[in-house]
């Protein structure tokens, strides 16, 4: 374990890490939290929760960033909420991941897709879409759910990965049909609250939470391009980019920055629409390391974190990313798992050290780069993961 003085030079060089890219405004602000075997031994706010006005202009009197500030946690959403309500179902008793998806969902009992299992969808490896611009021909989550389900796969089922919100779309569904509630609901009673994560949840603007929250972009530029840009890829015959415009143009605080989920799906679904702070997303790391303080009234058995735990074909987990080769957890040991998030958000957990580092950073407020990209966070997870690693025996 490191020592006081080891501890005091881990902070130094976080403290440096972090220094240049908010005193460069390559980010607006950031919240990095280490854990290391069940103690907090650093927790800062550094930089603004707002900085900039929708040109790129510093505001004159920029809102400092806190610890207890909500963010956008995006496809951070697919293992806090969606991977570890199928974990609990699963321990449960309540389906299994190797259950085909159409036990569960009738539509997806086609020639096509009746091979698709659960499993398929927690690894990204089901066959489809990466991502479609579903508000185009949905509004509602169950409009989304059957057009999900009546899209051709794009690849063979269970051969190739293909990171795929879709495919946690759907698994939100299938939370949904099991649990008998709303993906919101479910997550909220049957997790976040027993977990000791009452800052955690899906549409935090609707429900008066007197939280500080970080806004992400104005508007969603990027997906604005995803679907009007062809370079970037997504190219689907049957849309007219131009035959769609409900595009939001103000800063978005507390609505989620993902276009699929805030406009198709009423800010709820499996892939994205999580808010959450720093301490609470600590506390979800701590169900998976085993390091409560108190008893989960729903424990989950090592049997079952252990079979989401383990690496598939492709080196990664049921929900989770396990390959070293990550930037976020780079070079990590066996048994290492995280995840990163569109808006800047990210968790590396390392078990073998008891060591969990979580960065939190809202990115896309500074707007889009002159590349219409936005900041590269990988550089800086990669030196924070670094630090981390080198400092702590």
């Amino acid at each position: 374990m490191a020592n006081g003085q080891g501890n005091k030079a881990l902070q130094k060089q976080l403290d440096q890490a972090l220094k240049p890219y908010v005193d460069s405004a390559w980010i607006p602000g950031a919240v990095l939290q280490v854990q290391y075997q069940g103690k907090i031994i650093y927790q800062k706010a550094v930089g603004y929760a707002e900085r900039f006005d929708p040109a790129g202009h510093l505001l004159r009197k920029p809102e400092k960033m806190t610890v207890k500030h909500l963010f956008d946690i995006a496809s951070l959403t697919k293992v806090t909420g969606t991977t570890t309500a199928i974990m609990l179902l699963t321990d449960q008793g309540r389906l299994h991941p190797d259950d085909k998806v159409c036990r569960y969902i009738p539509a997806f009992n086609t020639a096509d897709k009746k091979e698709i299992s659960i499993r398929h969808l927690l690894t990204h490896t089901s066959g489809m879409y990466e991502w479609y611009p579903l508000y185009y021909r949905a509004e509602t989550r169950k409009v989304t759910y059957d057009l999900i389900a009546s899209l051709p796969l794009k690849y063979p089922v269970g051969k190739e990965r293909h990171y795929s919100d879709l495919g946690f779309i759907i698994l939100g569904q299938i939370i949904e049909k099991v649990s008998g509630r709303s993906m919101d609901r479910f997550v909220y009673e049957d997790l976040f609250l027993p977990l000791g994560m009452p800052n955690t949840g899906y549409r935090t603007n609707n429900n008066g939470w007197p939280r500080a929250i970080a806004p992400t972009s104005f508007g969603n530029p990027y997906e604005h391009r995803m679907v009007k840009d062809s370079s970037l890829g997504f190219v689907f015959k049957e849309i007219n980019p131009e035959e769609w415009n409900g595009w939001r143009h103000y800063l978005l605080r507390g609505e989620v920055n993902d276009g699929n989920c805030w406009y198709a799906c009423q800010g709820v679904n499996g892939a994205a629409g999580l808010f959450s702070t720093a301490a609470d997303l600590q506390q979800l790391v701590n169900l998976y390391l085993e390091d409560r303080k108190g008893q989960w009234p729903h424990p989950v058995s090592r049997n079952t974190i252990e079979l989401f735990l383990t690496k598939d074909q492709h080196n990664n987990g049921l929900g989770w990313m396990m390959d070293p080769a990550n930037s976020f957890m780079k070079n990590a040991p066996p048994g290492s798992f995280g995840h990163t998030g569109f808006t800047g958000t990210s968790i590396a957990v390392v078990p073998a050290k008891k060591l969990s580092v979580i960065l939190l950073v809202n990115r896309q407020q500074r707007g889009l780069l002159p590349s219409k990209d936005y900041f590269n966070l990988n550089p800086l997870r990669k030196q924070v993961f670094e630090i981390c690693m080198k400092n702590l025996n």
